[in-house]
């Protein structure tokens, strides 16, 4: 897929309707995180709601960790954790083997990140992102496919490489 072809499937939100979505966010995420449970639903992705329920303070960790799991065991296709920055969210979900994370805030980052590097965990920042460019970031990480072209291949091979070592 072209990045070109990305960005217009994103605008046209060409994923799958049946694609399963684990959600997680701190108290800083949790307003974000309801406004993409809700949209996505809409649209008929499934959601998996992993927390957290209202704005009183909690970890993030524990958030970031319950979306990955959820995506390594097969529950969820992709998981999206929402924190204050996106960039505590990130680190602990790289910390769980079988994540990728990255933390994106343009379209371009979203699904870059999954056609060359298959970033399957979406990081964003509620104190950093608007509600609407969001939401497009969303679509951008959910309609772009890992390109599997050698050279992408190669990389994650030597990325997979180091979970090992």
């Amino acid at each position: 897929m072209q990045a070109t072809d990305a960005v217009e499937a994103c605008g046209q939100r060409h994923y799958a309707p049946d694609m399963r979505v684990a959600l997680g966010s701190d108290h800083a995420g949790y307003p974000l995180k309801q406004l993409l449970t809700a949209t996505l639903s809409q649209r008929g992705v499934t959601v998996f709601d992993l927390g957290t329920h209202s704005e009183d303070a909690v970890d993030y960790p524990d958030y970031a960790v319950a979306v990955s799991k959820a995506v390594v065991d097969g529950r969820a296709d992709r998981g999206i954790v929402v924190c204050g920055s996106g960039a505590g969210a990130c680190v602990a979900s790289n910390k769980i083997k079988g994540i990728r994370a990255a933390t994106a805030h343009d379209t371009y980052t979203a699904h870059q990140a999954v056609e060359h590097d298959d970033v399957n965990v979406l990081c964003l920042g509620s104190r950093v992102i608007g509600e609407a460019v969001a939401i497009e970031v969303v679509d951008a990480f959910l309609g772009a496919v890992f390109s599997r072209e050698e050279r992408h291949v190669r990389r994650l091979n030597k990325v997979l490489a180091l979970e090992e070592s």
